[in-house]
């Protein structure tokens, strides 16, 4: 998920909105009295009648705001939430509230992963998700261009800012966070927790200096700083997309193994890449075709897009040396994978799933830039090229390994720093890229922000700063954590474990020392071993006692581990249930409602010379998973064997058992 810094407007709307919310205080939400039941599927709160809508015993409501609340445009906008009761009798005691990330996602369409995290605290506590202006059903923003082309342009964007007109500043965080108090007023929802994720995290903070007063605790689950010197150049990011790879290098045997750091690993292909560029074609997780030029920029996007997050991590490295040595296909997959997964849009491309006219409404409106917003377009574009020019004289390696204008290779929406050249300017009134004022009041309430240690969109940095911000502030760190490390698909339970103990009781501080020394404690990421064509050169399976398959069979056996191993991240990011393998053959996957994926496949090929057939029950970073496999090499030797290995263990190994190359098979390999 691409993530935008974002900062606050004007002084006079914050001491405004501040002077508000202080005299309108919530009390205890209320239902109707007993003597004036409700009807069917409706039920009253604080001052409002909300609808049964049919999610998880949820009710629907909607609250019609002043497009611009300074009143200097018309019109207004209709403001869509859903609200999940408490569930012990008596009145609540306080309500969850969470903001989702992008920006441009709607929060309501997150509501599983939200009511998940929750889901241990809501006896006495009602929860409430409300979609962002411009978001999901709170009037999504369809910018046509923006929205369908294939890939984002500073055309498009300037096309969509016109079309938004005079109503383009009035998107902003800061009207958004105004939009939630002004609910929770009607709701009656006294002092509420509020959750908030990647671009989540800056609407929450926004709202905490806007409405402290209506929050008892904050959470802020991959974080950036609403202050900080260099933000328009998102200058941690580099650092921390290194910090990623060659920490997790450091943690694998397979990696490891190799002389130096993982960037040096990298580095070579990189110099092929940046000298001989060349037209590509590879498949993404979807089996899909994606054709683009294998350069120097397509390698950033890999790694800094994170994107297929576990892919990118995994494979990076091992695809890069690949690469060095002749084999290409392993690289250009992962370039493939990364062009389809940064593209935030919906396959139907539905503004109401992610509304790319609300992203760029609110980068450009609440973002710092490189060059002065009050600038027309054309002075603007002079300012930038100004800027770049000094940048590449005072800080060349600002995105190292990558020149700047490499970096500038990647889609806008990940590179932040032109995407606003061709905006609009907005008028005096909603002036664009305003920083926190100087006495802004950062609420001294409890806060709590958590940060993954291999996550370079919010870096461990960023998280620091952030919880700096606050007076009451407490930074956790998940250790081999990517971005966002409470939601479902974490890498470790820990991060929701210490949001829900921090959440029940801020002040518990044994709870806290727990939750930390559990977050320090997930497990590396498994790299991918080193790539190869030829079968008989993998790292055989390792025999253990009644082992009685000879060194051919073992072979076969790391080998079919190794090809499992590179189904896994092609399982974790496919979203049309079927895909490819590296060099051949077709899979299928299905997720049930626990998240386990259930996987058949036919002929896949890691390497070229031996096909693997079977099932494969999988959960992501948790459980036991089980594959049942037939192997065959193209000289006609076969194997069946059982794999099963556990998710979520430092150090797992793979126990292999069956029969291959005409033997008894026993054996153990490093978990795929």
């Amino acid at each position: 998920m691409a993530v935008t810094r974002t900062v606050i407007l004007r002084r006079a709307a914050l001491l405004g909105a501040l002077v508000a919310a202080s005299a309108a205080l919530a009390a205890p939400a209320t239902v109707r009295a007993a003597d004036t039941p409700a009807p069917a599927g409706i039920l009253h709160v604080g001052s409002v009648d909300l609808t049964a809508c049919g999610t998880h015993q949820g009710y629907c409501g909607t609250l019609t705001r002043p497009l611009d609340p300074l009143g200097l445009a018309p019109g207004s906008i209709t403001i869509y939430y859903e609200f999940y009761p408490h569930r012990d009798a008596g009145a609540a005691t306080g309500a969850l509230v969470a903001g989702e990330g992008g920006p441009g996602y709607p929060t309501t369409e997150t509501r599983d992963a939200y009511l998940a995290l929750f889901e241990p605290l809501r006896g006495p506590r009602d929860v409430i998700l409300m979609d962002n202006r411009g978001t999901g059903r709170s009037g999504a923003i369809d910018c046509t261009r923006l929205q369908r082309d294939p890939v984002p342009t500073i055309a498009a964007m300037a096309a969509c800012g016109a079309q938004l007109g005079r109503t383009a500043p009035l998107y902003s965080t800061a009207y958004a966070a105004d939009d939630l108090a002004a609910i929770l007023d009607a709701l009656g929802a006294g002092p509420v927790d509020l959750y908030g994720d990647s671009y989540g995290t800056f609407f929450a903070q926004l709202f905490a200096v806007r409405h402290g007063e209506r929050l008892r605790t904050l959470t802020l689950d991959g974080a950036y700083p609403l202050l900080g010197a260099d933000i328009a150049w998102w200058a941690g990011y580099a650092p921390a997309m290194r910090n990623k790879f060659d920490r997790s290098c450091e943690r694998s045997p397979a990696c490891r193994a190799t002389p130096g750091s993982s960037m040096e690993h990298i580095l070579p292909a990189l110099k092929e890449l940046r000298s001989r560029p060349f037209h590509a074609s590879a498949t993404d997780a979807d089996g899909k075709v994606v054709e683009f030029t294998a350069n120097a920029g397509a390698l950033a996007t890999v790694m800094f897009g994170a994107a297929p997050a576990y892919a990118t991590l995994r494979e990076t490295d091992a695809a890069a040396q690949a690469f060095d040595n002749g084999d290409r296909l392993p690289l250009l997959r992962l370039m493939a994978e990364a062009a389809s997964a940064v593209d935030a849009r919906d396959a139907a491309q539905d503004p109401k799933q992610m509304s790319e006219g609300l992203a760029a409404a609110v980068s450009c409106q609440d973002s710092p830039q490189i060059f002065d917003m009050r600038l027309p377009p054309e002075a603007r574009r002079a300012a930038r090229d100004r800027a770049l020019g000094e940048r590449r004289k005072s800080h060349p390696d600002t995105y190292g390994p990558f020149t700047i204008d490499e970096y500038r290779a990647m889609p806008l929406d990940y590179t932040f720093i032109e995407q606003c050249v061709a905006w609009p300017v907005a008028d005096a009134a909603h002036p664009a890229s305003h920083v926190v004022p100087d006495d802004a009041k950062f609420p001294a309430i409890p806060v709590l922000v958590l940060s993954g240690e291999l996550d370079n969109m919010t870096p461990m940095s960023d998280g620091a700063a952030a919880a700096a911000q606050f007076p009451r502030a407490r930074h956790v760190i998940v250790s081999n954590g990517l971005h966002v490390n409470a939601l479902a698909n974490a890498r470790s339970p820990c991060g929701a474990d210490v949001v829900r103990s921090f959440i029940a009781d801020p002040g518990d501080e044994a709870g806290a020392a727990r939750g930390a020394r559990c977050a320090s404690e997930a497990p590396p990421v498994r790299l991918a071993p080193e790539f190869v064509r030829d079968y008989t050169h993998a790292t055989p399976a390792e025999p253990v006692a009644g082992n009685r398959a000879n060194p051919k069979g073992l072979l076969i056996a790391g080998a079919t581990v190794a090809t499992l191993g590179d189904l896994l991240p092609r399982l974790a990011a496919n979203a049309s249930g079927h895909g490819v393998g590296l060099r051949g053959g077709r899979f299928t996957v299905k997720v049930d409602g626990e998240g386990r994926s259930h996987a058949r496949f036919t002929a896949l090929r890691w390497a070229e010379d031996l096909s693997v057939s079977g099932t494969l029950d999988w959960t992501p970073h948790k459980g036991e998973a089980v594959a049942h496999v037939h192997a065959r090499t193209k000289g006609g030797v076969a194997g069946r064997m059982t794999v099963r290995f556990t998710e979520g263990e430092p150090d797992a190994r793979a126990r292999i058992e069956g029969r291959a190359a005409s033997a008894k098979l026993l054996a153990e390999a490093p978990a795929p």
